[in-house]
């Protein structure tokens, strides 16, 4: 198992804060969001670890190097161009090779057992990948999943309006007291995503969306497990977010 992180984002929402640091640097409790994210990733046993950057890349790659400083080997690609989640893991092709990968989002802070527990659960069945959720976030603004009797994915909708929501309600897909699952943005995958990452065109808004290619696998018959992520879900989002992560023992 390897280790794929996105970090090239700019993080415009977190204002002035993003003018020389790129946002997965941004210290929570006195070490880079990154940082965080690369301890649990090594927790679970991952050494082999590549980081799309983009936006001040060159603070990432100098803070890490080649990963000897953690007992790991992390290697580095740089995405041109800001265009969406979805061609971003093509950039570590090469690197997985024929090995299944653990992909992550670089601004997303969980409880270190996630990422052993997101192990096991690929183990438990021949699946193509896991897909992390969690409950009580609004989906409007992220990704919307619903699941079959055995916790695995069924359809996935990318940041739907109220309007849509309420069509969900109407046709049964969202049922009164049911969990809503939020898409959590941590994955693992087979190297069979590349051929749907490599179909994408871009969305509405102008970028290629990673969800777009999971509902492709879907489509076609891929297995993704399901997983909630246990405990505490953060999206450092904002320096509201990174404030109130400060405040906090």
């Amino acid at each position: 198992m390897k280790a794929v992180i996105l970090a090239a984002g700019k993080g415009t929402r977190m204002r002035e804060l993003t003018d020389e640091l790129p946002k997965p640097m941004l210290r929570v409790q006195g070490k880079p969001i990154l940082e965080h994210i690369l301890a649990g990733i090594l927790a679970a046993g991952i050494r082999e670890i590549f980081i799309v950057t983009g936006w001040r890349g060159e603070v990432i790659e100098n803070h890490f190097g080649d990963g000897k400083k953690w007992n790991a080997r992390i290697a580095f690609g740089r995405q041109p161009v800001p265009d969406g989640t979805g061609k971003a893991p093509e950039l570590a092709k090469a690197f997985v090779g024929d090995s299944p990968f653990l992909l992550t989002y670089g601004d997303i802070l969980v409880p270190p057992e996630t990422y052993p527990q997101m192990l096991r659960r690929f183990n438990e069945g021949d699946f193509t990948g896991v897909i992390t959720v969690t409950r009580g976030e609004d989906v409007t603004k992220g990704g919307l999943n619903f699941f079959d009797e055995q916790f695995c994915l069924k359809r996935l909708v990318e940041k739907p309006s109220p309007e849509h929501l309420e069509q969900l309600r109407r046709d049964g897909w969202l049922k009164p007291g049911a969990p809503v699952w939020y898409n959590a943005g941590i994955y693992i995958f087979r190297p069979s995503l590349f051929p749907f990452t490599a179909r994408l065109q871009k969305s509405p808004r102008g970028e290629y969306e990673l969800t777009d290619a999971i509902s492709a696998m879907i489509a076609a018959g891929q297995k993704l497990a399901g997983l909630e992520v246990p405990g505490r879900w953060v999206d450092v989002r904002d320096p509201e977010t990174l404030a109130r992560l400060e405040q906090e023992n």
